[in-house]
């Protein structure tokens, strides 16, 4: 089950309010496996997870699930793309409702296959058992678990209604770390038994580097650069691709480059040309004037499973992250 955005917009306001929070992005979750979208707080990424279930208005371009066009909101409404595509949310202390039980919750998901009520009780159970919890928390609340076990109860629900592609929105942030890592190898395990298609959506790149097969950065409502995952990590092209993966810590050694300078732009106001200028550090490895990335957008290779990067400057960068770090005294280049 292939899911597509062609040309996604979003905006919300209007006049000198009006802010462009998705502009324009193309993208693809394989069939089968996982895209990640990475990004700062701030740049779209939920966004994007918001408008393909409707939960926010599409400006403009289209949502595509098997070539079938969903993009009107009626459309994504009704009863076929709800059940072929769900969604986990971020927080499970708030994505689940209190006044009912795990059992009414999955049961209520498991009405949109049709099944009898004596056929739900089973099913529910086997469900719960894919997430790894006991058929006892049929009866209970969502009050009574972990966060941990939250998360797992969300998942189940989202799994109740059969569906092709899940879209997992920061599912483990508000996990402790020996949690989170749980969850992640639940969802893999859950993708390999079920086939199921992930759009990952995460501000941490370690998580969205062993989730995904292909990598989307985000910034300010674009995409910047889109590779499988091997290539981004191993020779990111953009400036700000390298700067969030020179940014996490390694076991024993420093970051491997300088923390990025200043915060996100304004999006109601974005900066003119290419909108990572303001906090660009590539001008001294360019010997054009930056005068073009203020004056001119850079247009991206084709995001389509390919190596494509949104940058006037990228065959005068580095060939990787490992030339660019910084060695001892003494050592040979």
């Amino acid at each position: 089950m292939k899911l597509e955005l062609q040309g996604l917009r979003v905006r919300y306001g209007a006049g000198s309010g009006r802010l462009t929070a998705v502009d324009g992005i193309d993208l693809a979750v394989p069939a089968g496996g996982t895209l990640g979208l990475v990004g700062e707080s701030g740049c779209g990424k939920s966004t994007v997870a918001r408008a393909i279930v409707g939960l926010v208005p599409v400006s403009d371009g289209r949502i595509l699930l098997d070539g079938t066009d969903f993009t009107e909101r009626s459309r994504r409404d009704s009863p076929t793309f709800r059940r072929r595509v769900q969604m986990v949310f971020q927080d499970p202390y708030s994505s689940l409702n209190p006044r009912l039980t795990v059992g009414e919750m999955v049961s209520e998901a498991l009405l949109t296959r049709g099944l009898a009520a004596r056929g739900r009780r089973g099913e529910a159970v086997r469900i719960l058992d894919l997430v790894g919890l006991p058929s006892t928390a049929l009866e209970r609340y969502p009050h009574q678990f972990s966060g941990g076990q939250r998360q797992r109860i969300a998942i189940a629900r989202a799994l109740a209604v059969g569906p092709d592609v899940v879209i997992n929105d920061e599912v483990t942030s508000a996990l402790d770390g020996s949690v989170q890592a749980t969850i992640l190898n639940l969802l893999k395990e859950l993708q390999r038994e079920l086939k199921l298609s992930y759009l990952f959506i995460s501000h941490d790149l370690s998580t969205v580097r062993y989730m995904s097969d292909v990598v989307a950065v985000m910034y300010l409502g674009r995409i910047v650069e889109l590779a499988p995952t091997r290539k981004l990590f191993e020779s990111p092209q953009h400036p700000y691709t390298r700067a969030l993966i020179g940014s996490i810590p390694r076991f024993g050694l420093e970051r491997s480059g300088a923390p990025l300078a200043g915060d996100l732009p304004d999006p109601r106001r974005p900066p003119s040309g290419c909108r990572f200028h303001t906090r660009c550090p590539v001008g001294p490895l360019a010997d054009e004037s930056r005068t073009i990335c203020v004056e001119q957008d850079p247009q991206a290779a084709a995001y389509r499973h390919e190596h494509g990067a949104a940058c006037h400057f990228v065959p005068l960068l580095p060939a990787s992250l490992e030339s660019e770090a910084p060695r001892p005294a003494g050592t040979a280049r």
